[in-house]
């Protein structure tokens, strides 16, 4: 195996172990939202201003990931 397949290796598991994480948390936000939206419909308005606020701190760490792989790829 050479250095350039196992750098591409590496890239690629740290994308899609870092990319996992939000795509749960994501997951977990939405359903809990609908939960308790279901549970409390006069809540919705801060139920779903809360899970927008949550939802862009998760997508946040995405863009991190994809960034730290992408400096991976191209100089490491």
């Amino acid at each position: 195996m050479t250095p350039e397949v196992m750098k591409m290796l590496a890239v690629g598991l740290a994308v899609g172990l870092g990319m996992l994480g939000p795509a749960l948390a994501l997951g977990i936000i939405g359903f809990s939202a609908l939960q308790g939206i279901s549970r409390n419909p006069e809540a919705s308005g801060p139920i779903l201003t809360n899970m927008i606020l949550i939802g862009a701190f998760a997508e946040a760490i995405a863009i991190y990931v994809l960034i730290v792989a992408i400096i991976l790829a191209m100089i490491v």
